[in-house]
């Protein structure tokens, strides 16, 4: 399983058109045109985020098939 941290969920996340809304503190908020969701990202110094954490933000994104494929390669 490879590691995500946060600032490769934001990368992600800006490639697939999320906005970054606001930043408090170590946390990154982000909100797309036509969706009600914001997501917000923890990003610790490069730490790797869990996978619960990972699913709950892929799957409000719509990209949980795409953080299959990351894990996985």
């Amino acid at each position: 399983m490879k590691n995500l941290t946060g600032k490769r969920v934001c990368k992600i996340l800006k490639e697939k058109g999320w906005v970054l809304l606001r930043i408090n503190g170590s946390h990154h908020v982000y909100c797309k045109d036509g969706e009600e969701a914001k997501i917000v990202v923890p990003v610790h110094a490069n730490k790797a985020l869990k996978r619960g954490l990972l699913n709950a933000i892929f799957k409000t994104a719509g990209l949980l098939s795409l953080l299959m494929v990351l894990l996985n390669s």
